[in-house]
């Protein structure tokens, strides 16, 4: 028996000694096989995995903030960005009021969660804006389709598997999952049957599953079916011997649910005309029939085969509207779209430069309404209208193209005409009319939306700082936050150079504004490294600069655009003002 003051060996050392006694005895007949482990190397914390953390939520953005943030992606559905923005808003103010008061209770009188149910055709971006909320937000997002889900999970999954997702998307950490966002899509396919004999189990099942966690309910992440947990499980026991509950509380995460909903708007019809019946009763015009389901309650919602007790626990209701023909040219033009800048990265990616004139996107969005998809139709469209120029050009060595009408209607004269080398000078001028074009354009929306981006990516947007971001954008396949980060950190980086050369030549340079936008605009324009300009700079001022400052003392110098661009007759007006005040104060 070991004294108590040994140490007892871990687990691994005993495994070595039997193993190494086991051998010797039995030779290699016989092995201990230890149970697979699968882990990876993180950073030291002084919180364990899944461990709850006691950090608030900071959140403090405000409804207009949001929406303004939306306005920047998506086109039209002001009604609904409203909507989300507002209860979105307020359900995670209500969490930072609620730990800042309460702490990690929550016994405060009239705690409702503001579920929401959007309804809308397919494409018209719902998904789309609440992913660009939850990354507003920073907060885990999940996303699922209610078609895959059945009441006891031995089909597609468990509802409460969404709940698991979302700590995984929160690296594990419960806390921030419980503050997260799960988005559930094709919710009307939960639905029951309206023509149904008898109880569709199936349908109603998964709704009733889903009522807990709407609400709130206590969700265990180890669960039988999940391999990964029941490893981890078994890992925890042998290293502590003990077993650990890990759960997840639903209180505060966010649900979302959408559907397209085919055949409400004729339920909400008929009983807006039971009420209507009679010589007074108005007549319904065209946009009062688009606008139907502005008049949705929830009895239309129950009709449609949604339990009461499901439809309850979604207060909030946002409905899009179907996207038209000039709704779809909006979002081609709109400088964030992902179809076009998706559309210049896969020609990027062969090494040509690619634009579309106006009438182009017109015609494009002409064509992606006959889809009847909404948005998603735009890539439909823009995918089979360039697919011949995509074959073909990577292998013709062209490095522009300018897309036009009249080259959609015939793209076998048009790859011809571009095949021909005498054509190579007008096409150019044919790109860089359109470039210009864009980079007009591009600057009257930041000028518009000067303000909110200042304060959003802390550079002030001058004229002049304005281009920079237009002819970045432009020239690179970025969208407008990427522009403008990319313009800031090149800022950040040319004033570096004020620190490099107070470090070689011990004189302190100050670069002004005007300077450090001249070297931004090479940087963009001419492609030049950071490194070349900064030793061409150092080329030009250094000893001049040694110079003046043994003559005169002087340690601070200003440097300005007309500096950066004749160097020389900076330094040497410099030595000739130094000069004459010495003969002036001579004589």
């Amino acid at each position: 028996m070991k004294a108590s003051n040994e140490k007892f060996p871990t687990p691994e050392q005993l495994e070595r000694e039997i193993s190494t006694f086991l051998t010797k005895r039995f030779g290699e007949s016989v092995k201990i096989v230890s149970p697979l482990v699968m882990a990876s190397e993180v950073a030291p914390s002084d919180r364990r995995p899944g461990q709850r953390s006691d950090d608030d939520v900071h959140f403090d953005l405000k409804p207009e903030e949001l929406i303004a943030y939306l306005d920047q992606y998506i086109i039209k559905q002001d009604r609904a960005k409203a909507i989300l923005a507002t209860k979105i808003c307020t359900h995670f103010n209500r969490i930072r009021l609620q730990r800042q008061n309460l702490g990690k209770t929550d016994d405060m009188v009239g705690r409702i969660k503001n579920n929401v149910l959007m309804i809308g055709p397919t494409g018209v971006g719902k998904t789309y804006m609440i992913r660009l909320i939850a990354k507003k937000l920073g907060v885990p997002f999940v996303k699922g389709d209610a078609t895959k889900f059945s009441e006891t999970g031995y089909v597609g999954g468990d509802v409460e598997d969404l709940v698991r997702d979302l700590v995984r998307e929160a690296d594990d950490d419960i806390a921030r999952a419980e503050c997260g966002i799960i988005y559930i899509d094709e919710i009307d396919k939960i639905a029951s049957s309206r023509n149904f004999v008898g109880a569709d189990v199936s349908r109603t099942g998964v709704q009733r599953a889903l009522l807990k966690p709407l609400e709130e309910t206590e969700v265990e992440l180890k669960v039988p079916h999940d391999p990964i947990s029941m490893m981890q499980e078994i890992e925890h026991f042998r290293k502590t011997g003990s077993r650990e509950k890990r759960t997840v509380n639903t209180r505060n995460i966010l649900f979302i649910v959408s559907g397209a909903f085919n055949g409400l708007d004729d339920i909400v019809k008929k009983r807006l005309n039971r009420n209507r019946i009679g010589f007074s009763a108005p007549i319904a015009t065209a946009d009062e029939d688009n606008r139907i389901l502005d008049h949705l309650q929830s009895e239309d919602l129950i009709q449609y085969g949604f339990e009461s007790e499901f439809i309850g626990r979604l207060p909030v209701r946002a409905v899009f509207d179907p996207l038209e023909s000039s709704d779809l040219y909006d979002i081609l033009k709109n400088p964030n779209n992902p179809v076009m800048l998706g559309k210049r990265l896969d020609f990027a990616a062969y090494g040509i430069d690619i634009r579309f004139d106006d009438a182009t996107l017109r015609q494009l969005a002409q064509q992606a309404a006959l889809e009847n998809t909404g948005a998603r139709g735009l890539v439909s469209a823009v995918e089979a209208a360039l697919l011949p120029f995509e074959t073909r050009l990577p292998s013709m060595g062209v490095p522009c193209i300018a897309i036009t009408p009249e080259r959609l209607r015939n793209p076998r004269q048009s790859l011809a005409e571009l095949a021909d080398p005498a054509q190579a000078e007008a096409e150019a001028t044919r790109h860089r009319k359109l470039m210009d074009q864009e980079e007009e354009a591009l600057r009257d929306y930041l000028t518009t939306h000067r303000q909110r981006f200042d304060l959003k990516y802390g550079l002030v947007l001058t004229p002049e700082r304005i281009r920079l971001v237009a002819a970045c954008y432009v020239r690179h396949c970025l969208d407008v936050a990427g522009a403008i980060s990319r313009v800031k950190a090149l800022c950040d980086e040319v004033k570096q150079i004020e620190t490099a050369f107070l470090k070689s030549s011990g004189i302190n340079i100050v670069l002004e504004q005007e300077a450090v936008d001249a070297i931004v605009e090479s940087l963009i324009v001419e492609g030049r490294p950071i490194a070349d300009v900064q030793r061409a700079f150092f080329e030009d001022f250094e000893l001049g600069l040694k110079l003046i400052h043994e003559k005169t003392g002087r340690q601070r110098f200003f440097i300005g655009r007309a500096a950066l661009a004749a160097p020389e007759t900076y330094v040497s007006e410099m030595i000739r003002t130094f000069m004459q005040g010495n003969r002036d104060a001579a004589s």
